[in-house]
């Protein structure tokens, strides 16, 4: 077992001492030690609960910072708006984690929400967490952008690679394989950002891959985080190559479709997010929207221990939403 995660069981264990000698001082009477008491119960239990969820990451990259890209999907203006929606979901989440957050490039839509995002969750075992999301995720609400308030279905995709320096997969990037662009940022970031040309596009062109990063103020610091973009991708199709490669020598392929939605967030006629990978549901759709995704990425992360493999949609009856 990781040595960190040791040491946060020992440090947990040292606390519940801690704790069961604040019961036998604690006066029942007193407001102040009650609420103290509750507190750190509570603080421990959250604890406990990560360290748990810690435990189940046994993926061989788990341990890794990692690059989530969301991108709009079919549903037109509401799915530009779910896409920010699920942005603002996932930055919540980590905020409430305590995990830094990079936000690399956001690209606007034309009336409302984004095209895509891509930000770096820069924390260890945040590989391992959110793997969980990825795939295609959707909503059914009353339209804000329909005049006649009809129910629409959208849709929105998430990727997460891993951000990883691995010496068995070696990525050379060459400059003179690299088209770079620059342009001036369509976001949000005061006159410097949206007078100067701050905004760096760079096209790998063998493969075809396309990274932009517009949220720095500098040229330089936007082409460092673009080539951060682009090595990420890089590395993750050498490794798609690769285990493609072994399933054709073993003669099976498990890529999941995309259009099987991993999870629904419903809001009208009733309110539900339900994943069906795992079947865990929870009627506290807004309290998932801003961040509540622990019980998801847990159910998800016990399911792959159960089944020995990453949980599929198939794996259980589809829903009925």
């Amino acid at each position: 077992m990781h040595q960190g995660l040791l040491a946060s069981w020992s440090d947990l264990e040292q606390k519940l001492g801690e704790l069961e000698l604040f019961l036998e001082m604690v006066d029942p009477d007193n407001p102040s030690d009650v609420k103290e008491l509750e507190k750190t119960s509570a603080d421990l239990q959250h604890t406990l609960e990560k360290l748990e969820t810690a435990s189940l990451l046994a993926g061989e990259l788990d341990s890794c910072p990692c690059m989530v890209t969301i991108h709009a999907g079919a549903g037109g203006t509401d799915a530009q708006d779910w896409a920010e929606m699920l942005l603002r979901m996932y930055l919540r989440w980590a905020e409430k984690s305590g995990y830094p957050v990079e936000l690399a490039d956001n690209s606007p839509g034309e009336e409302a929400g984004i095209h895509s995002a891509t930000f770096f969750v820069n924390a260890p075992q945040a590989y391992g967490l959110m793997r969980s999301e990825r795939g295609a995720h959707r909503l059914v609400r009353i339209s804000p952008f329909d005049q006649a308030k009809r129910r629409h279905t959208a849709f929105a995709k998430v990727d997460v690679l891993p951000e990883i320096d691995d010496p068995e997969i070696e990525i050379d990037i060459r400059s003179e394989d690299l088209k770079v662009d620059t342009f001036r940022s369509s976001g949000a970031g005061g006159q410097h950002v949206n007078k100067t040309e701050s905004a760096i596009r760079i096209t790998h062109v063998p493969s075809g891959i396309i990274v932009a990063c517009q949220n720095e103020r500098s040229q330089q610091s936007n082409r460092l985080t673009a080539m951060r973009m682009l090595k990420a991708q890089l590395y993750e199709r050498e490794k798609q190559e690769r285990q493609q490669r072994l399933n054709d020598i073993r003669g099976e392929n498990r890529d999941a479709a995309w259009g099987n939605q991993i999870r629904s967030y419903v809001m009208h006629p009733y309110t539900q997010v339900k994943d069906r990978r795992t079947g865990l549901a929870t009627t506290d759709v807004y309290g998932v929207l801003d961040g509540a995704i622990d019980p998801f990425i847990r159910a998800y992360l016990e399911a792959c221990v159960r089944l020995g493999r990453e949980p599929e949609p198939a794996d259980l009856m589809a829903d009925s939403d």
